[in-house]
């Protein structure tokens, strides 16, 4: 079945004006404009981001969403694909974000609006320590782009997270993914919505 529903979550620093979020927004825009789409600017605490998640998707059908992420949303995507069971695309995930945005403690700027500051809290290390689930169950429903060439998050780390998940390994590339629309295609036949 097509998906239905997409959760896009954006990464660490990043917001709704992602590059990878705003190009599969438009090509859904043109070829599926019936499928209902929300990527939501995600507050830096991870457990209010996710109970915003979860309240946002209380009313949305069983079968039919799906749930996307990029780097620390790829971590709390996983999250999501845990609760509710749905099929998860996950570009670069953070799987370790405790550990890694330790050091990213202190005031923040936004990517897409450096005049936009935020303060990530020693409370939010804990916070992703407390939300991080066990192993992945049913990982038929994971697909994962990796980038060999990921400058921030280790390639055999995001590997290793996902035994038996369909795995698109790039051999290059970069954490940001600049070649997205080379992928884009296998994304969408993940989800079902083109052959």
């Amino acid at each position: 079945m097509p998906a239905t529903h997409l959760l896009y979550l954006h990464g660490f620093r990043s917001s709704p004006q992602s590059f990878k979020a705003q190009r599969l927004h438009a090509w859904l825009r043109q070829h599926r404009p019936e499928l209902h789409w929300w990527c939501p600017q995600l507050p830096p605490s991870p457990r209010e981001a996710v109970a915003l998640l979860r309240e946002g998707i209380a009313g949305w059908p069983t079968d039919g969403p799906a749930v996307l992420g990029s780097s620390l949303g790829g971590f709390y995507a996983t999250v999501m694909a845990e609760l509710t069971g749905w099929p998860a695309v996950l570009m670069n995930p953070a799987v370790h974000p405790a550990r890694d945005l330790a050091r990213h403690i202190g005031e923040q700027t936004a990517f897409h609006d450096p005049a936009e500051r935020f303060y990530f809290r020693v409370e939010y290390v804990d916070e992703l320590r407390a939300l991080t689930p066990g192993p992945i169950t049913r990982p038929e429903r994971y697909f994962a782009i990796i980038a060999k060439g990921d400058e921030l998050l280790d390639w055999r780390e995001m590997t290793a997270r996902y035994p038996g998940a369909q795995i698109r390994l790039l051999e290059g590339s970069d954490h940001a993914l600049s070649d997205f629309d080379d992928h884009l295609p296998h994304l969408l036949q993940f989800l079902k919505l083109c052959d």
